[in-house]
């Protein structure tokens, strides 16, 4: 298996610092299903940061634009 193709995944509160957001808003998020994609393994939920960066460069605003 390549080392590189791996991904680190991290729970939900690690999450939710890198994005400046609260648990429970991640939480309403994965309920209405919008938000950063996730990894459901049996009742834990883990976030890739590879999506973690994807999903705040999507949502990046440039005021320039």
């Amino acid at each position: 298996m390549n080392t590189e193709s791996i991904q680190q995944a991290i729970d939900e509160h690690k999450a939710a610092k890198i994005m400046s957001k609260s648990v429970q808003s991640l939480r309403n998020e994965r309920f209405l299903k919008k938000g950063c994609p996730y990894v459901k393994l049996g009742r834990s939920v883990r976030y890739l940061t590879a999506d973690i960066q994807d999903y705040l460069l999507r949502n990046r605003i440039d005021p320039n634009d």
